[in-house]
């Protein structure tokens, strides 16, 4: 079967929902990962269609216009100061839109309150029936392959599930051999991207113990690369896993300023696809 995309919205950030599926469409890809929870970030646009009806019917028409899916919906994050309850009007809203799944992560290494409060999320999600996939990154309350999976496990839903990003799993030192061992039911979708080794490595390493997560963050946020073009391993990664859609998440501001949004885009599909036949990854 043939690998499936979907177009991330950290990708083209700050791009209204109805040019992202165009573009996502015009680039081929097979499905669209909109951002309809706010991040409070300073100078991101919010483009929140259960807060405005307008705006609903747009993305619904574009959506319907361009015959574009809608595979996900972001940020659900677990965090202290963060209100869960304001998600479900986002979820009830996507799961109208014809959206499958929500994409999650955790930001408190209280492993109680997290665990309690991720299960009031899966449920939250399964009532529009929408899957809740926990993504780990180095940095956060969850940092890792084998505490995503002991979470998952810890909250017992058939709706739940691990998301690998290959950046954040590259630096967490997960290996295709560890994603090998692991049973293919934690896997659900994929975040896919390359990214540089460590400063100064003499080797191509990406366990990146002795990096600031200021310069980690601004990689994740600003400067990933294409497929291919950095040292994570990436095609050891997807052959481990089951085929699954790879939600191609990879801000980098010098290629969008040099190609615009829609060149960015489409060079982050042909990227990974040329990646893919290179390294034999069906």
């Amino acid at each position: 079967m043939a690998r499936k995309f979907s177009l991330a919205y950290l990708t083209i950030p700050g791009t209204n929902p109805m040019d992202q599926i165009k573009i996502a469409k015009e680039a081929g890809y097979d499905f669209v990962s909109l951002r309809t929870i706010p991040m409070h970030l300073p100078g991101e646009p919010e483009f929140l269609p259960q807060k405005d009806p307008a705006l609903f019917a747009a993305i619904q028409a574009a959506l319907k216009e361009y015959d574009m899916p809608l595979m996900d919906i972001e940020l659900a994050r677990i965090r202290k100061d963060l209100d869960i309850n304001e998600y479900k009007p986002a979820f009830e809203a996507a799961k109208k839109l014809g959206a499958t799944d929500v994409l999650g992560s955790v930001w408190t290494r209280d492993v109680a309150w997290y665990t309690e409060t991720a299960g009031k999320v899966a449920d939250m999600a399964k009532e529009f029936g929408l899957k809740f996939n926990i993504e780990f990154l180095p940095w956060a309350g969850v940092r890792n392959l084998q505490e995503d999976i002991t979470l998952v496990d810890a909250l017992g839903r058939d709706n739940v599930f691990v998301m690998v990003d290959t950046l954040h799993a590259g630096r967490a030192g997960v290996t295709g051999a560890e994603l090998a061992r692991t049973p293919r039911k934690y896997f659900n979708f994929i975040h896919l991207c390359d990214g540089p080794a460590p400063e100064g490595a003499e080797c191509k390493d990406t366990v990146l113990d002795n990096i600031k997560d200021d310069l980690m963050l601004y990689t994740a946020r600003e400067a990933r690369f294409y497929p291919g073009d950095g040292d994570v391993k990436i095609a050891d990664m997807v052959k481990a896993m089951p085929n699954i859609p790879l939600s191609i998440e990879l801000p980098n501001l010098k290629e969008i300023k040099a190609r615009g949004v829609a060149g960015h885009a489409k060079q982050c599909l042909e990227a990974a696809k040329k990646y893919f036949a290179a390294n034999g990854v069906d």
